[in-house]
């Protein structure tokens, strides 16, 4: 079996108290058959040290971008641009619209998130989407900057089935955390049932968001197995099934061959 954790943010994790080293969360993610990971970057300067601690590695891909909640600590456009065109780099973002936080600069948000669009385009190379209480904006900018040309994933999906239809429509995957677990996610549920198989993908988005039965614990790579086999039962596939189709669409997605072993 051959897991992939499409979202996670390893420059997050504990390493005081929780783990020895980059080298052990790998390991103990690969002892749960999870042996890939994105490691996504919400600043610029997050993104070169997330890279000096990480270093490059046959398991490990990375996003470059800035949050929408972290652009008060500064955004270069030409800088993003710049580390997104490095070879380790498969996707921009993390990038999008959130107004549950922020909406004073909701301007700002989304020109930066305009910005990595066509950065993305640029490249063809995808964006990894946040939202939250941004739809109807997330959705518009989505179609008037054609993202379709490079593509993208909505992450750590909290919305309902009818947004997820309309990302669908753009072309877009959906990916799942481990808030599908928790028992106030019906409807994250009901869309999850609803969204085709060949268009999912699974998350840890690590340190946060630990699925049952590890809530209240920082989360880590190795949980995606947990939500694996939760989204497993609740499209009605075994986890080998579930395993082997949202690697693939990870590979199709962020243009990465992976070779199981």
């Amino acid at each position: 079996m051959f897991l992939v954790d499409s979202h996670c943010h390893l420059d997050c994790l504990d390493y005081e108290t929780l783990h020895k080293s980059v080298d052990d969360v790998v390991a103990k993610a690969a002892e749960r058959d999870v042996k890939y990971m994105l490691a996504v970057a919400t600043t610029l300067p997050g993104f070169r040290q997330m890279k000096d601690l990480i270093g490059k590695r046959e398991n490990v891909a990375y996003s470059c971008g800035i949050h929408p909640l972290n652009l008060d600590e500064g955004y270069d456009f030409a800088a993003l641009a710049q580390l997104a065109a490095d070879e380790d780099v498969v996707a921009l973002g993390e990038t999008g619209l959130d107004y549950y936080y922020q909406k004073e600069n909701a301007e700002l948000q989304r020109t930066s998130f305009r910005e990595h669009i066509r950065i993305g385009r640029e490249f063809n190379k995808p964006v990894i989407v946040h939202t939250r209480e941004a739809r109807d904006d997330t959705l518009m900018i989505l179609r008037e900057e054609k993202v379709q040309e490079c593509g993208g994933v909505l992450h750590c999906f909290t919305e309902d089935k009818e947004t997820a239809k309309a990302l669908l429509d753009l072309g877009f995957y959906i990916s799942f955390s481990g808030i599908v677990t928790f028992r106030n996610a019906e409807q994250i549920r009901e869309a999850a049932r609803f969204v085709p198989l060949d268009r999912i993908l699974v998350e840890t988005d690590s340190p946060y968001l630990a699925p049952v039965p590890h809530r209240g614990k920082q989360n880590q790579p190795a949980y995606v197995r947990d939500v694996a086999e939760y989204m497993a039962t609740l499209k009605g596939v075994s986890i080998d099934e579930l395993a082997a189709v949202t690697t693939r669409n990870f590979c199709e997605l962020f243009h990465i061959d992976l070779k199981e072993n």
